[in-house]
Parts: C-alpha cells; structure tokens; sequence
C-alpha cells in the first residue's frame, strides 16, 4: 500500500479527527473511542499517552477528583486514535467514581477496543485529605513475554518515575 491508500485508508478509519466541530459528551462515553490500524503490527514498539488535566467526581461528595492518566501500551493490529481518546477521558467528567475504577474501566474499555500485545493504565491522582492514589491497570496478551513485561512491570512499578514531562 502506497502513502496515499494508506492516508485514505486510515481518515475512513477515524470520524472524531478532522471533523468540523466536536460534541463533548459530559457522562461516560465508551462509544467514542475509535480505532486505526497499526502499520507496524509485527514490531513491538511503546506506545505512552499521557492526560495530565483527567478529571472525574468522586461518588460520595461529588466534589471533583483531578489527576493524571498515563497509557503505555504495545500494539498489536489496532491503535487508539487519540483524540478519540481524549474524547472519551473527558467524558468522564461528571462520572461519580472511584479511582480505582476509573482506572480500571479506562483499562478494560482498551483492551476490549485494540486488543493490544500489553497495557497499563496508571492513575496519578492529586492529594485529598493529603493522600494521592496512584492505581494501576495491567493487561498481557497469554504470549510468554508480554506476561513477563507485565510480572516485571507490576513489581517494579516504583522503580521508575511514573510522571512523562
């Protein structure tokens, strides 16, 4: 496939990106994530998105909870585009949850979108009551090296900082 079939190819795979105008959606919006092919698939390569202004409520004084979200992932045949994705973590802005399941919902809804080789989600979220919750999410497709990626990274997981600048 030449560079032009595959830009083709790749703006039919994409709605959210290029459009005139763009809806937000304030309640939790799975729907939004959108998908593209990987040209790559036989490579493994990192993939890290970082959200560093995540906003969600949290469910029981429905006060707003702000942190960061960090993605790393491997790809296999599909990636998330991202401003699907930014999209989608934005509709969680009025989403009464907790941390953890924040984190772990943003990992499941990934995983079952791209099927990807390996993913974590991590959750930095800012200090209330002066304690920070940092959770994290891990997924491994069942080759042999990827559930090792995934052994290793769970624990060492604060070897290395956690924070992308």
């Amino acid at each position: 496939m030449d560079e032009k079939e595959y830009k083709a190819k790749r703006a039919k795979e994409v709605a959210q990106l290029g459009a005139g105008e763009t809806e937000y959606k304030y309640e939790y919006a799975p729907e939004l994530l959108e998908i593209f092919e990987n040209v790559h698939p036989e490579m493994d390569y990192w993939v890290t998105l970082n959200a560093d202004e995540f906003t969600s409520l949290c469910p029981k004084t429905n006060q707003p909870d702000f942190g960061t979200i960090i993605i790393n992932y491997i790809p296999d045949v599909k990636m998330v585009e991202s401003k699907s994705l930014k999209l989608y973590l934005f509709s969680f802005i009025n989403s009464g949850e907790f941390h953890e399941d924040v984190v772990n919902k943003i990992g499941k809804d990934l995983v079952a979108l791209m099927q990807p080789k390996y993913l974590e989600v991590i959750g930095l979220f800012y200090p209330r009551g002066n304690i920070s919750i940092h959770p994290t999410f891990s997924y491994a497709k069942d080759e042999e090296k990827y559930k090792e990626i995934e052994k290793y990274r769970f624990l060492n997981r604060n070897l290395n900082p956690q924070r992308v600048e």
